[in-house]
């Protein structure tokens, strides 16, 4: 019988922080006791680092199998581990074939199969056609399904039209399924100004908030009529949140995430010409990032995850700064919890708050209930984290390490993390999860 105990002057535990021992056995914490009821073995944490659950990031691009030249299950499952984060859940794209059937949800395990360092669950996709391989797919363990409602950028996932975002939430909603939306308007976009070249101002035109209030909006909907469950990833637009604190008071099962680079960077930054800092939504001005904090305090924001979206550096065009033909997402799967933690910090938000919207939360979206807390019964997911360290974002773990964050002087470093018990050292001794158990 494997045992570990670990115990801290501060371990964040769902009551609140405090000195405590962690006790675990095979895997899973069997108990949390006082400080000093603890056997000779145990691990005693410095002073100076806090006890953690390990994090669940539920929005992760692996990519594998089909571009794995731009991230794969080893490197990303690496930087996750060295970030703290114990559990990712695959995003259904940008891996050929995308996770839209059963066909491909085994194709998807089986490239996972015995390279994967923390634990892996997966989205499904809900894409035009292919709404007979919804139930299916959640039978088969699948966390829910996303969505786009415009144009995701790789040809084999399609988006959503509104009678197609209808049918795929009429049929969640017979068996309670959760679906994920990209939510920006496709129509609101094409009507903007066109990207100039290295300009981020245009950059940030050509995409302007009115895209996401119009699709959440339309979510909001198609929610409302069906009764289904919705989840907007990646809100970038401060200008959204009355439209989701209505449609939750009104009842609509809507919940929302935000993401590290939105809670970090202002568009006012952000210099021309510097792709790695493209995504989509965009990155905007500091009063949508101010107004995306107050509602994260105030509880109208969920989930914050990591939108992990690495490519090779040739496709961010690095050299000639093209933000309207740069490939668009952000790398950022193993600084997520120092990058939250920094602005938290600096805004009087205490570390057990951002443990809420980093671990337990997430982990309660994809339906993993033996992660995300340290509490008897789950998985013995453990962090050790200095809370007041400062360090320089340098060499990263996944495939292709070009990232805004590339030198900037963060608060906070994850020193050891546990999976079950054992060290998340890079040895690939994660599980593949299903939705609703520990896998």
């Amino acid at each position: 019988m494997s045992a570990l105990v670990v115990r801290a002057q501060r371990v964040v535990l769902p009551s609140g922080t405090r000195a405590a021992a962690v006790h675990t056995a095979d895997g899973r914490i069997i108990a949390v006791t006082g400080y000093d009821d603890v056997p000779g073995s145990a691990v005693t944490l410095a002073d100076d680092e806090v006890l953690l659950p390990g994090l669940v990031d539920s929005h992760v691009h692996v990519n594998e199998p089909g571009r794995t030249e731009w991230e794969g299950f080893a490197t990303a499952t690496r930087a996750a581990a060295a970030g703290g984060v114990t559990t990712i859940v695959d995003m259904p794209l940008n891996s050929i074939p995308a996770t839209v059937s059963m066909e491909a949800l085994h194709v998807k395990r089986h490239a996972a199969e015995g390279q994967v360092a923390v634990d892996v669950a997966f989205w499904g996709g809900a894409v035009p056609g292919n709404l007979d391989q919804l139930r299916p797919l959640h039978e088969a363990g699948v966390v829910g399904f996303k969505c786009f409602l415009l144009d995701s950028g790789v040809p084999e996932f399609p988006p959503l039209d509104d009678a197609g975002l209808r049918a795929a939430l009429t049929e969640l909603a017979t068996f309670d399924g959760l679906l994920i939306a990209h939510a920006e308007d496709a129509e609101v976009i094409a009507a903007a100004p066109e990207p100039r070249g290295s300009s981020y101002a245009a950059f940030l035109a050509s995409r302007p908030g009115a895209a996401e209030e119009s699709a959440i909006g339309r979510l909001v909907a198609a929610a409302t009529d069906t009764g289904a469950r919705a989840h907007v990833v990646h809100l970038a637009d401060g200008d959204a949140l009355p439209i989701l604190r209505k449609a939750r008071a009104d009842g609509v099962r809507i919940t929302v995430e935000t993401c590290p680079h939105y809670l970090t960077f202002a568009a006012e930054e952000v210099p021309d010409g510097a792709t790695s800092f493209k995504c989509c939504p965009p990155i905007r001005e500091a009063s949508h990032r101010e107004a995306l904090w107050a509602a994260l305090v105030d509880g109208d924001l969920d989930v914050v995850v990591s939108d992990h979206s690495p490519c090779t550096p040739e496709l961010k065009l690095l050299d000639h700064g093209d933000f309207g033909a740069a490939w668009g997402g952000i790398a950022s799967l193993q600084v997520g919890l120092p990058v939250v933690w920094t602005a938290a910090r600096a805004r009087g938000i205490a570390l057990g708050q951002v443990v809420h919207w980093m671990a337990e939360a997430p982990a309660r979206l994809a339906g993993l209930p033996a992660k995300g807390a340290i509490a008897a019964g789950r998985d013995a997911d453990l962090v050790a984290f200095a809370p007041d360290e400062r360090w320089t974002v340098g060499e990263l773990h996944h495939r292709n390490p070009v990232t805004p964050y590339a030198g900037r002087e963060l608060v906070g470093a994850v020193r050891r993390t546990w999976l079950r018990g054992q060290p998340a050292d890079g040895i690939p001794r994660g599980r593949l999860l299903v939705r609703g158990t520990a896998g």
